[in-house]
């Protein structure tokens, strides 16, 4: 009954399940942390990465061996009980009637007829339907599972074509500003706003997507919200030509998609004192933006402004970077300047993306 609760509340049931003595749960806690840490001992770069890519797919494969074993097992005992209460106990070994419940979960029929008792056929019966049914419950569910993480791999593709790879708040933002396209950002805005609303439905119902990496190098889910958090936070705290409304709410639904993946993960927040925007990365940071063309309030407020809107997403941030292995961006690249012709760096990065 355990296997087929755990079972039930992971592939069918559409909400977060609060109930933390699971055994999903404790699942992905021991195998992660046998497989994050044997990644950990490899050098940073592709190695490590495809390494760590291989967990999210195997994982699954993984829980559903260990729930088909835990039926299986499960109905085994149930065969064992009714033989034995129904015949003298040297009529049947509990090996054998594992082995029984295994061709009776499969339905493979390679069993020998024998004499039983009319509840030993009947939870045959329910045991091959059952079985029927997980495997085809099983397989109807990989498609489902790879349609989110595509979804969520398809914005981020998008985003590494205007923040650069690996991408950065600074680079989004100098970008559009320098080409006076502010309407264009809000409505880029209102997209990642989308992206994030589809995402807490879909890694709050499926946490174990938390795990799928990104096949592009330098790409993340985790990187990406940073980056949209970041410019939503600089919008809403200090840019006056711009109305905050947009990147209020796509910093909201954002914000909402982070604490929501921390929870299901069981992820505890981890604060910094700085934080990834110290003093004189703050400093280049404004006077990048006042460059770009964007007009920049300054001022004590809005520092103390972005410092709150910081700490409400930053420490869930770095907490599931360290349990994820997944680095997180800068606010903006050392030496990064404004391109004087847009159109000319442009092309340089283009070139150089298909080198």
């Amino acid at each position: 009954m355990a296997s087929l609760q755990d079972a039930f509340e992971v592939v069918l049931l559409p909400r977060r399940v609060e109930r933390k003595f699971r055994f999903v749960h404790y699942f992905y806690r021991a195998t992660w942390a046998v497989w994050s840490r044997l990644g950990a001992l490899l050098p940073v770069g592709t190695a490590r990465e495809s390494f760590l890519g291989i967990y999210g797919p195997l994982s699954m494969v993984l829980l559903f061996a260990c729930w088909a074993v835990g039926l299986i097992a499960g109905f085994g005992f149930l065969h064992y009980a009714l033989q034995v209460s129904g015949n003298s106990a040297a009529t049947t070994t509990l090996a054998h009637e594992l082995y029984m419940s295994g061709d009776a979960f499969f339905t493979l029929g390679a069993e020998t007829p024998a004499p039983r008792s009319f509840g030993s056929h009947v939870l045959i019966f329910v045991e091959a339907g059952i079985g029927f049914g997980f495997i085809g419950l099983m397989v109807g569910y990989l498609p489902v599972l790879y349609h989110h993480f595509t979804q969520r791999d398809l914005q981020l593709i998008q985003l590494d074509a205007r923040a650069g790879s690996p991408p950065t708040a600074g680079t989004v933002l100098s970008r559009y500003g320098t080409e006076g396209n502010l309407d264009e950002l809000n409505e880029w805005l209102r997209e990642w706003e989308s992206w994030a609303a589809e995402l807490i439905e879909s890694h709050s119902s499926y946490p174990m997507l938390g795990f799928y990496r990104s096949q592009h190098e330098k790409q993340s889910w985790l990187a990406s919200l940073a980056v949209i958090l970041d410019c939503c936070t600089i919008i809403v705290a200090g840019v006056d030509n711009m109305s905050p409304l947009q990147a209020g709410g796509t910093f909201a639904a954002a914000r909402r998609m982070l604490v929501e993946i921390g929870l299901s993960l069981d992820v505890e927040p981890e604060p910094q004192p700085d934080g990834r925007l110290p003093a004189e990365k703050f400093e280049r940071l404004t006077d990048l933006l006042v460059a770009s063309g964007f007009e920049w309030k300054g001022g004590v407020e809005v520092e103390e402004t972005m410092r709150m809107l910081r700490t409400t997403y930053e420490p869930m941030l770095q907490g599931l970077s360290s349990y994820l292995l997944l680095p997180l961006p800068a606010w903006l690249r050392d030496g990064e300047v404004v391109a004087k012709d847009g159109r000319k760096s442009l092309a340089k990065r283009l070139m150089q993306r298909m080198d």
